[in-house]
């Protein structure tokens, strides 16, 4: 993979904060972006399609594109729920003229941030409060008691690294956010 070939916008977030929406709202308003579609080995929630929201692949397909190099990062979020970045999917978007967004969890905004350096603007999308992101968790309906007590366990270890991104967003009010962002990218695509 080419280094430095193109820039890229990273979102991360605990689960719940809001962060896809604000990719969605900002896709919706900035032609100039192209969302990065991550790979998983978890099961597709409803309303989910392979290819457009993630590549879903099998726990032993994930594991041969990790031994044959076919991922920037990779994480094991949750035991046997692996979550990646494919090489290939960012030079497809760059071969677009496209700057690359990406929707990823705490840990893989670090390391694509630490692999594209200044090439990156890296935002934590926060949480108003860790009650308001334990409603919001509970008001989606797709997870069970264990999975949203595991989720806000997480959080608090995420929250803690915020401060190792570019921008930390509080999502209290989505359009407002929304905004903020889309500034912040438009001032940032300038450079």
């Amino acid at each position: 993979m080419k280094e430095n070939k193109g820039k890229c916008v990273i979102f991360s977030a605990p689960s719940g904060a809001g962060k896809t929406t604000i990719v969605h709202g900002l896709l919706g308003r900035m032609d100039n972006l192209a969302f990065s579609i991550s790979a998983c080995s978890r099961a597709p929630r409803p309303n989910e399609v392979d290819g457009k929201d993630y590549y879903f692949l099998s726990v032993e397909d994930f594991k041969n594109r990790i031994d044959s190099g076919d991922f920037i990062e990779w994480e094991e979020v949750y035991k046997d729920h692996f979550y990646g970045t494919l090489k290939s999917e960012v030079e497809r978007l760059w071969e677009l003229n496209k700057t690359v967004v990406f929707d990823v969890d705490v840990f893989g905004g670090i390391n694509l941030k630490s692999y594209f350096g200044e090439n990156a603007l890296s935002f934590f999308i926060q949480p108003p409060s860790i009650d308001t992101l334990e409603q919001r968790l509970r008001n989606r309906k797709t997870e069970s008691e264990d999975k949203i007590q595991t989720r806000l366990k997480k959080a608090s270890e995420e929250l803690k690294m915020s401060d190792r991104f570019d921008r930390i967003v509080v999502n209290d009010n989505l359009d407002l956010t929304i905004d903020e962002v889309e500034e912040y990218v438009k001032e940032y695509l300038k450079k």
